[in-house]
């Protein structure tokens, strides 16, 4: 199917939010691994979103150049010829975008989009992230409102971060005291003050609660995710909402068991980022063909090694369906599976 329209996307979290589940939103770096994505959700019958970092789309764009925006319009052109082969429908995201990378990174983007909406086409991105964790919490707050504006006039909406993920990811790295990275009912109410609810333009709160990006051991991080439904409550509470009033992103969640993700998803989750778990997936099988068929990928000993077993097709499809096999439990993790609207 074509990439989601504003509308369908609208949709697609709406029906997460109502049914209890939440998407997957698989981070990606290549042609390959946007083809392990797709591959992955049409075999569990989910939507779903595909997103690209700043370090993705600087991959995108070609390692010896610096271009990163060229590099993502590349990452969203491509994915959006190769979805319309596939059953389902997918949003495309950029990921974590800190303040330093705001006029090379996004700011083209929302460019790009605004051009195409006055061309009386779909916005490019259905979402954009500001990262804004690394600066005050007041400036976090002023950056995300100036941005929303412009994220409505083009039918896109608006993710920040209000809280700190630990760990590191595509050079964004915070470390200190465990109490940063449980996001606070205040933080949250000094978003909504400045955000509103839906009013101003929509957005998607990634709110901490003791997530880490990367892979951790369990018991080193102690996730709380019943702090999601707090803070839904209290805002709540405070303006007279319906249940669970906020869209919430669940980052940093390798290494969580099954009963912490299905919490967070009933507090609100209807997305949550993957990106650790499928590269290892990825890698780990190109590290399987080449450790299993060491003679036929090198020429050893003055051999001329076998071409069906370098060729990059060979062990490329066999390691996008590894990826694609970890897509899929994500998506069953997640209650997404079988939830196609398409």
């Amino acid at each position: 199917m074509p990439i989601a329209t504003p509308e369908q996307y609208a949709e697609m979290l709406d029906k997460a939010k109502k049914g209890g589940f939440a998407y997957p939103a698989i981070n990606v770096s290549s042609s390959s691994t946007i083809n392990s994505v797709l591959q992955g959700l049409s075999e569990a019958q989910s939507d779903g979103i595909i997103q690209v970092t700043t370090g993705g789309a600087d991959f995108f764009a070609g390692q010896s150049v610096k271009a990163r925006a060229s590099g993502a319009l590349a990452f969203a052109a491509f994915a959006t010829e190769v979805a319309k082969n596939y059953p389902v429908t997918v949003a495309l995201h950029t990921d974590h975008c800190p303040k330093d990378a705001l006029d090379g990174f996004v700011m083209p983007l929302i460019e790009a989009s605004e051009a195409e909406v006055k061309a009386g086409r779909n916005p490019i991105f259905q979402s954009h992230m500001w990262d804004g964790s690394a600066v005050p919490l007041a400036e976090n707050i002023e950056i995300a409102r100036e941005l929303l504006p412009r994220m409505k006039a083009i039918h896109s909406i608006l993710e920040v971060e209000i809280g700190v993920v630990g760990g590191e990811e595509d050079g964004v790295q915070h470390e200190g005291s465990n109490d940063a990275l449980y996001t606070t009912l205040g933080d949250v109410t000094q978003a909504v003050e400045a955000l509103g609810l839906g009013d101003q333009g929509r957005y998607m709160a990634a709110l901490t609660f003791g997530n880490v990006h990367g892979v951790y051991k369990p018991g080193n991080v102690k996730l709380r995710p019943e702090l999601l439904k707090e803070i839904q409550d209290g805002i709540q509470q405070k303006y007279g909402t319906g249940a669970l009033p906020l869209d919430l992103v669940f980052h940093g969640g390798s290494g969580s068991t099954d009963a912490e993700i299905a919490e967070a998803v009933r507090n609100g989750v209807i997305k949550m980022n993957i990106d650790t778990d499928t590269q290892y997936a990825y890698s780990r099988s190109v590290a399987d063909s080449v450790l299993r068929q060491y003679d036929g990928f090198l020429k050893v000993d003055g051999e001329v090694g076998n071409k069906k077993v370098y060729d990059p097709r060979a062990w490329g499809k066999a390691a996008e369906t590894a990826m694609a096999a970890r897509v899929v439990e994500a998506t069953r993790q997640l209650g997404s599976a079988g939830h196609s609207g398409r």
